[in-house]
């Protein structure tokens, strides 16, 4: 049962923010809602590594026969949520026309780092469980460039009366809340592993909130 469900959640949820993604990157004539379609391709495509690849196993032989995979497939998600971040904080510069060169400087820095801790060998990504130690490693930076991006917002959404954004700030935030438990706990406690779920929500809620602004300028 658990194979099945989560395997039409998770091809449900992949063509839907591929389908919205390419919508925006189609019909946006914002240059800020093209962007956000570029974030949904991204964030579709690179799910689709782990995703895929667990879906298979789900429905064959078990997650530790296809750990390899697996673990491949994390890697790359690992680095274009990574992305889908910082493309975030692009939309937000061209949205209030704001980019402070300490800010970008910050937001590029942590997301580097981030992404070379996701390379280095100790992560043992090929391992059926990886350490626990570099999975807390790699994700700090990736929590402060979430922080960081949560003010930015909240800031900018309160001070303009941005109706369209002002929730961002918390699907943001829900998206860490979901994920860090599980990057802390799913080892020991593999029922974790279902607030992925709300995790998965709460990007396609900042997908669709992008659309949905698409939507309201092209009428």
């Amino acid at each position: 049962m658990q194979a099945i469900m989560e395997t039409l959640f998770d091809i449900f949820y992949l063509v839907g923010v591929v389908v919205l993604g390419v919508l925006m990157l189609k019909n946006g004539k914002k240059r800020e809602h093209r962007l956000f379609g570029l974030m949904a391709v991204i964030l579709g495509a690179g799910d689709s590594f782990h995703l895929v690849p667990r879906a298979i196993a789900l429905c064959t032989t078990g997650l530790e026969a296809h750990a390899a995979a697996l673990g491949v497939g994390k890697l790359v998600t690992s680095i274009t949520m990574t992305v889908f971040y910082v493309l975030l904080y692009h939309v937000y510069c061209l949205r209030y026309e704001k980019r402070e060169k300490n800010v970008t400087l910050a937001v590029y820095v942590l997301a580097a780092v981030r992404v070379l801790l996701c390379l280095l060998p100790q992560n043992d990504w090929l391992a059926y469980r990886q350490p626990l130690l570099f999975g807390v490693l790699r994700n700090v930076p990736f929590a402060i460039l979430g922080g960081l991006i949560i003010y930015l917002f909240y800031k900018e959404t309160r001070a303009r009366g941005d109706r369209a954004f002002s929730p961002m700030p918390l699907a943001i935030t829900l998206s860490f809340a979901m994920y860090i438990p599980v990057v802390l706990f799913s080892g020991l406690y593999p029922l974790v592993g279902v607030l992925m779920i709300p995790k998965t929500l709460a990007y396609v809620w900042i997908v669709v909130m992008g659309y949905q602004d698409m939507r309201k300028n092209v009428k």
